[in-house]
This record gives structure tokens, sequence and C-alpha cells, in this order.
């Protein structure tokens, strides 16, 4: 069995796990999710767990069984507490301002650049370098961060740009005169 596919999934106290035929659905406090399995995947809950299993030893089959047991888990995580993402802008006049679900980034270009937010994420400016955003899918917070990231990424000289919180730029270094 694929070693991430047999752990199973402890189920939180306040979420409800609902499976019809190949739609497993999950509600929790901060909102309700709902995904669609590959029939090869059979899913069950027992004991106050997600237990998945696979119909055959077949190499899709052991991918799919390791793939569907962590965005299960994902969907688990963010009913009950939920996504987030921060960015961090980093360069001189670098700054970006909220008004309602439009963020504008002022990020070194001629324009500010204006970038509508989804209404299920919640996006809050912790400060005018920093943006936080949060949500219950794992996935539609991910891509709408990176979407963002992508108008400026960090460069290695100077690290201007937008970079996640957590990541760590490599430096590299500047040219050298040449003289010894």
């Amino acid at each position: 069995m694929s070693r991430v596919g047999r752990s199973p999934i402890v189920i939180p106290a306040g979420v409800e796990v609902d499976i019809s035929g190949t739609t497993i659905t999950i509600k929790g406090k901060l909102g309700e999710l709902k995904r669609e399995i590959n029939p090869s995947i059979k899913v069950a809950v027992e004991g106050g767990e997600i237990i998945l299993t696979r119909s055959s030893d077949v190499k899709q089959h052991k991918s799919l069984h390791g793939l569907y047991r962590a965005l299960i888990a994902n969907m688990v995580k963010g009913v009950s507490e939920g996504w987030e993402k921060t960015l961090i802008l980093n360069g001189v006049g670098y700054r970006a301002a909220i008004a309602g679900n439009k963020i504008t980034l002022n990020i070194g270009y001629s324009h500010p650049i204006e970038v509508t937010a989804p209404d299920n994420l919640k996006v809050e400016l912790i400060s005018n370098t920093e943006i936080k955003v949060s949500g219950i899918s794992n996935e539609e917070v991910g891509q709408f961060a990176a979407n963002v990231r992508a108008f400026r990424k960090p460069e290695p000289y100077h690290a201007y740009g937008i970079r996640y919180k957590d990541e760590v730029i490599i430096r590299k270094e500047g040219k050298t005169s040449g003289k010894k």
C-alpha cells in the first residue's frame, strides 16, 4: 500500500463527512467542500477516521491512493482550521492597498496593477508590504497567492519582488570589476 494513502485521516470535532457514490462532502465550522473521487479509490468512515483503499496494485491506482488521501486531509483541515499564505513585497517603493476585494500593487512598473480576489477568499493587508490570503480551500489560496507572486517574482541579486513569508531567496553575488 501507499505509505501516504494507508494512514487514516482523523476527523476533528465539528466536522461532518458525507460520502455518496464517488462524491465526498466535508462540512465544518468554516464552510463546505466537495470533491469527486476516482472510482478505483474507495472511501469509508470508520470510528471517527476516514480510510481510503484502492481496488488494485496498478501503478496509477497506487499514485491516486496517496493523492486522494492528501487532498481529503487538506479538505478536512480547511473546513476546521482554514489555510493561509502571506506574501511580502520587497523593493524600493513597493506597496499594496486593498479596497473591497480589489488589491492595488505598486511594484516597480510604470502603472499600478489591480487584482480582484475571488469571493471565497479573504485578503487582508497586515502592513503596506504584507498581504495575507486565507480561505478553506488549499488549492484556491495557493493558486491566488501564486498568481499575485507571478506579477514580480523575486530576483536573486537584491531579492526585490513578491515572495512568500517562509520563502528563502538564494542571493547571488554581483559583478566584480575584474581587477586584482
